[in-house]
């Protein structure tokens, strides 16, 4: 239980609260900073925790019952505190929008088949759909730490779009298959 791998997404779970006060208060550049460095930090955990646990042979339960569960509650808690924040302004709203209600949707068909012993493997398109979630709500958070560097807003809210495609596009391949499963 008490892997490297296990320990790194428990310490992702462990940082969330950490990352929204620094996003939440106080608004000083240098708090957007470090919150871009625990962000990044988070994202570089939730790559070395698969790859290690893959290469050691230590892949656990617990551990592919968390990982997802982590990566869920660090997007969603980023995207409510930009949107509270007016980081994530007007209609770019609906992008974040889309990406929370199809990480729900998805979490709760994959608890729906898990009860029929149905596993729904996550696909290369939902592997590029969380990297351009990532990479916007990084872009996003970066932003208020220089401001005077617009395009980083720009970049970020274009790959927040991107990232509501995929959204779309995989959530819908999800359904799909998860709807095979059920009784007509």
């Amino acid at each position: 239980m008490w892997t490297l791998p296990n320990i790194l997404t428990l310490s992702r779970i462990l940082a969330i609260p950490l990352l929204v006060a620094f996003l939440w208060w106080p608004e000083w550049p240098l708090g957007y900073a470090i919150a871009f460095t625990l962000y990044s930090l988070m994202g570089i955990t939730d790559y070395f925790d698969g790859y290690v646990a893959r290469t050691q042979g230590t892949v656990s339960k617990l551990g592919v019952f968390l990982d997802p569960i982590a990566d869920k509650i660090m997007i969603a808690a980023v995207i409510l505190v930009l949107v509270g924040k007016g980081a994530i302004p007007g209609i770019h709203m609906i992008a974040a929008l889309i990406i929370l209600v199809r990480e729900i949707a998805v979490s709760g068909l994959r608890e729906f088949l898990g009860g029929l012993q149905v596993s729904l493997p996550v696909s290369k398109l939902a592997k590029w759909k969380t990297t351009f979630q990532l990479g916007a709500l990084g872009f996003l958070i970066f932003y208020p730490a220089m401001p005077e560097w617009g395009w980083v807003m720009t970049v970020g809210i274009a790959f927040l779009w991107a990232a509501a495609a995929l959204t779309v596009i995989t959530g819908w391949d999800y359904l799909r298959a998860g709807l095979k499963h059920m009784d007509s």
